[in-house]
């Protein structure tokens, strides 16, 4: 076997020299062809048709690597795109860098590859610039990924917290809880009588849908970490209003409910990957909950609460199933590393 074919990933495939050529070359090329990445230059040249661009990055580190409805590559090519779906935008290129153990199987490395590849190909948007860098054994627990990308603002959009009035009503396009249930069941080595499946998915096309509507949309925003109750403090917060939700309304799967029950945590709070809160005028909420039911993506879509009074003190309760009001707190933010 010649050094260019090593089954594991040595230091010197981060070094600059003939081994970095060769993983760019056979290993990460082959599956992410396009014109602007085939030239290899120092920055992608991209051409845009827009007055407002969008600019995100994100970074990846889950564990495990693999999960059931993912893994990393998948995750990290959603979770950029995401982020510029949920704020009104095209997803136009994305960057993808790798940080890279020492020692990590290739096979392992082409399988994320080619999931990358697949999920961007899904979204419909290229990878059209990157870096590798390898560590030392030690350094780095297998693979962590970063994405960044650049999007262009759909016309005649405006979404922001000034816009969220009292009587808005809250919407999310299906289940909650799936994706941080998956990852702690996984590490756990907890099975359950139905397989749990991560809802990890890109949410462009379905932005993009909600959007065309023209239902007058005010916000909207992926649940990931800190989960639906992150995002509705943070709405709360910044639109200086109190939010009720309905727990009877909340879509969760059985499985998902259970596996959170006997793990003690709260579905609020847990992590999803192919979600987004929609915030909407009450005028507008059927539109938009009609619109994600057509969706592959957003069958179990459902209006969730709404923007209640203005308070100098905003809080976000839960009205229970059985007719009392909790407090949903801000996430401390420690309950699910390596979740994302």
């Amino acid at each position: 076997m010649s050094i260019e074919h090593t089954e594991k990933i040595l230091l010197a495939h981060g070094g600059g020299g003939r081994l970095t050529t060769s993983l760019i070359e056979n290993a990460i090329l082959p599956k992410f062809q396009n014109p602007e990445l085939a030239q290899l230059a120092d920055s992608a040249d991209i051409k845009l048709d827009a007055s407002e661009v969008l600019f995100t990055t994100d970074s990846f580190v889950v564990k495990p690597l693999f999960f059931n409805g993912g893994d990393i590559g998948k995750l990290a090519i959603c979770g950029t795109v995401n982020d510029l779906a949920v704020a009104g935008a095209k997803p136009v290129a994305l960057s993808l860098s790798l940080i890279i153990e020492e020692g990590f199987e290739f096979d392992t490395l082409e399988k994320i590859l080619a999931s990358a590849s697949q999920t961007a190909r899904q979204a419909d948007v290229p990878i059209v610039t990157g870096d590798t860098k390898v560590v030392e054994k030690g350094a780095a627990d297998g693979i962590f990924i970063n994405t960044a990308g650049i999007g262009t603002k759909y016309k005649q959009t405006n979404l922001s917290f000034d816009r969220i009035l009292p009587g808005d009503r809250i919407i999310i396009n299906g289940n909650i809880g799936d994706h941080g249930m998956t990852i702690m069941s996984q590490r756990e080595g907890i099975k359950f009588k139905s397989r749990l499946k991560s809802d990890c998915a890109p949410l462009a096309d379905l932005t993009r849908t909600i959007l065309e509507t023209g239902a007058d949309v005010k916000f909207m925003r992926d649940p990931t970490r800190g989960g639906v109750a992150a995002t509705t403090n943070e709405v709360a917060q910044s639109a200086g209003c109190n939010i009720e939700l309905i727990e009877t309304a909340l879509p969760i799967d059985s499985s998902v409910r259970a596996a959170a029950d006997m793990l003690g945590f709260d579905l609020l709070n847990i992590a999803n990957e192919g979600k987004v809160v929609v915030i909407a005028s009450e005028a507008s909420a059927d539109k938009v909950v009609n619109a994600m039911q057509q969706h592959p993506l957003g069958k179990d879509a459902a209006i969730i609460g709404s923007i209640a009074d203005r308070d100098d003190d905003p809080i976000v309760e839960l009205l229970t199933t059985i007719g009392g009001r909790r407090i949903v707190q801000m996430p401390y933010g420690r309950e699910l590393p390596r979740i994302c």
